[in-house]
Formats: C-alpha cells, structure tokens, sequence
C-alpha cells in the first residue's frame, strides 16, 4: 500500500477529510521522514521518555477554555473544527526531538524550529508562511545584599511565540519570566482571550515588558549607592563594581532595545493580520517600552559620568601621592644635603673645631625641615 492510499484510507475512517499539508512545511516533514529506513512517515519520539518540554496545553473557544487534559494534535483538531477556537501549547526548553514532532503536527518552518531550542536569537520578528515567530528576551532583577565585582544583577532568558491561525505555541528558555501566570490572568479576560492567538502574543509581551519596568527601577537603586560610594570620602569605591554594573547594564539593554522594531511591525496600520483591537493593546506595550528604553539608555549615561569620575578622582588621589611623595623628599634632601658636605675627608673646613658645631647642624636640619612643613602644609602638599 502506497503512503497516499494509507492517508486516504486512514482519512475515511476517521470520517474527516485528511488536512492537506502546507507547502512550506515541507522541509520539516522531509527530516522526519528520514528517520524510517522504509521511508515511511512517522513521529519522532522525545530523546528522553521521562522528560517533556510541555508545561500545559488549553483548548479555547470563543474565550473560554475547554475542560479536560489535551494533547496538542488533538487539541488543534478540534481548534479547527471550531470557528473561534485556538489551541495554546506551552513548551519550557524543549528538545530538539519533542520539538521537531511538535513542528510536524502544526507546520512550523524548521529554521524557526532551530532558533526555538537554540534559544541563541535576538528580539526579531519573522513571518514563515501563516506562522508569525516572535523572539521576546525576558529579564529579571536578582536580589543581592551588596553590590560587589562578582554580584549577578540582571538574569536574563528567552520566550519565543510562534502564532499561526489556530494556534500559539510559547517556548520559555530560563526562569527569567515565567508565563502560567499570565495565563491564570488572560483565561479570566474572556472578551481580550476571544481575540484569538493574538491576545496571548499580547499578554505574553505585556508580562516581559512589564518585568523590564521592575528591573529598570531596582536598576536605578544601584545606580544610587554607586554614585553615593564614588563621591563619598570615606569609601573605597573600587572600580571594579563599576564595571561589573556596566557588563549587567549591557545585557539588559540587549534585551530591551531590539524589541523595538518587532513592536512598532506589530503595532503599525498596514499589519493586517494583528485585530484593530489588540494592537491598541500592544500599542500600550510599545509605550511601556519606550519608557524602559530611555531609562536604560540614561542609566548608561550616568553610569558612564560614575565611571569618568572615579577614573578623574584615581588620578586626583595619584597627584596628591606623589606630591607628599616630593614634600617629605624635598624636607630629606635638606639633611642629605647637610650631612653630605660635613661628610667631606677635608682638612680645612669652617666649623670643625667649633665646640657647639654638632648640636648648631641639629638645629639646622630641624629648624629648616619645620620651615619646609610649614610651607608644603600652607600649599595642601602635606
């Protein structure tokens, strides 16, 4: 039996119409097929029975979700049957063969399948066919009790959206932002959740956007005590936390500022595929970051004043060194002056036979190193 008749003949038991493959799907069913030395179709198995990237899959119609355990195949079946229904799959760091399976079922292009376990992908937008992928890097403030050379202050990770007709698949990489609370929130906003797919692409964003907020304002905390340590007399201030704060900074900002691009294609008018009515909601998101991003880029601004000025004070303080340095020289040259000369093998020198000769040098030496202090103090030498 040829693999057209069992799909024909498998399509007639199940009474329905088998659904006709999409052309750019092609490539990641061709590497699924390879796997069977017969060359017959068949599902690739996760490398790991025991682990599975799937954290939940809900069915819902017209904005509420559908009692039961869902496996996903089944649950897009019945999305499709459906005139309001979509499935959402959430996936925590997958494996390349659960991944694959899943690309498979709903005809992800196995390019974006690639960057999905990768997790290596800077906030971009793209579209495959009827499939939009959208990258999100999460970020979350640690909590540290001193801000030290070695202290992690930003964790960041990844949340990729693949968003096609009937479906969103979430793909979470790191625990930088988790998402079943945003989905705990969405499934009690039936009328947002009726706008499909999209609603969730919104809520997930608004979450990550949100969680940038939090991290800008404990950012500028530390940003404070930096500041307060590097003008401040009695602290040491060492560079090094700095620099540390810098290399955080530029991480976060990696996060942030991409999004930019992704955000204004979703929010612009001519993007047809996003409802009128959810991209007023991202157009809030859009603000939101806006914000973060002027925050973020102030932050390097003062953090890089912070670190000109400790750099100017470092030489200040090196200056003020070598000028006690040559104060307290310049007061020992004046006994090494006196000393060297009366130190002479001469015969016929003033003052060799001279009975208070030894205590009137003593007198000298101190008398003009007390004149030479007096002068360095007056001059802030000493």
């Amino acid at each position: 039996m040829t693999d057209r008749a069992a799909r024909d003949r498998s399509a007639g038991q199940n009474g329905d119409r088998a659904p006709r493959p999409r052309a750019w799907a092609a490539p990641v069913r061709a590497m699924t097929r390879i796997l069977n030395a017969d060359g017959s179709p068949r599902t690739p198995q996760p490398a790991d029975p025991g682990r599975s990237g799937v954290v939940d899959c809900g069915l819902y119609v017209d904005g509420e979700r559908q009692p039961g355990e869902w496996h996903y195949a089944d649950a897009l079946a019945a999305a499709r049957q459906e005139r309001n229904g979509f499935v959402w799959l959430g996936l925590h760091e997958p494996e390349l063969d659960e991944m694959t399976a899943i690309a498979a079922t709903f005809g992800l292009h196995e390019l974006a399948v690639e960057d999905a376990v990768k997790a290596e992908q800077r906030p971009k937008l793209e579209r495959f066919g009827e499939v939009v992928f959208l990258v999100l890097r999460t970020a979350r403030y640690c909590e540290h009790t001193e801000l030290t050379e070695n202290s992690e202050v930003v964790e960041t990770g990844q949340v990729m959206l693949f968003i096609g007709p009937n479906f969103l698949i979430s793909v979470r990489h790191g625990d930088a932002c988790r998402l079943s609370p945003v989905r705990a929130d969405l499934e009690a906003k039936r009328d947002l959740l009726e706008h499909g797919p999209w609603a969730v692409a919104y809520a997930v964003t608004d979450r990550v956007v949100d969680l940038y907020l939090e991290v800008a304002d404990r950012l500028e905390d530390d940003l404070d005590v930096l500041e307060a340590d590097v003008f401040d007399r009695q602290s040491s201030g060492r560079i090094q936390r700095i620099y540390q704060m810098k290399r955080e900074l530029v991480e976060f900002k990696r996060a942030v500022v991409p999004l930019q691009r992704p955000l204004l294609t979703l929010t612009s008018q001519v993007n047809r595929e996003v409802p009128q009515e959810v991209r007023r909601y991202f157009r809030d998101v859009q603000d939101h970051l806006s914000r973060t991003v002027e925050q973020v880029n102030s932050y390097d601004d003062l953090l890089n004043s912070i670190l000109q000025a400790r750099l100017a004070q470092v030489t200040v303080d090196q200056n003020n060194d070598m000028r006690k340095i040559a104060a307290w020289a310049a007061i020992g040259a004046v006994w090494t002056a006196i000393a060297g000369i009366y130190g002479m093998n001469f015969e016929n020198m003033p003052e060799l036979k001279w009975t208070y000769g030894y205590p009137g040098i003593w007198a000298v030496n101190l008398g003009l190193s007390f004149v030479l202090y007096r002068w360095f103090r007056r001059n802030g030498w000493l």
